[in-house]
């Protein structure tokens, strides 16, 4: 029983692993992202940035 515990915890922080390292991954993604629209927002005219807007409900 000792053995299939210890696999399958071997196994757990394996995923736990790779799940953190795409966490990372995503995080720094979004971050790219966000300073980006950032700086297009920033360069963008009035015009432009009103038809980003949703419609109101």
């Amino acid at each position: 029983m000792d053995l299939v515990k210890s696999h399958l915890l071997l196994a757990v922080r394996e995923e736990v692993e790779l799940l953190r390292e795409q966490i990372k991954e995503l995080s720094e993604r979004r971050a790219a992202l966000e300073r980006e629209n950032g700086a297009l927002r920033a360069v963008a005219t009035p015009q432009q940035l009103a038809r980003l807007q949703p419609p109101p409900p």
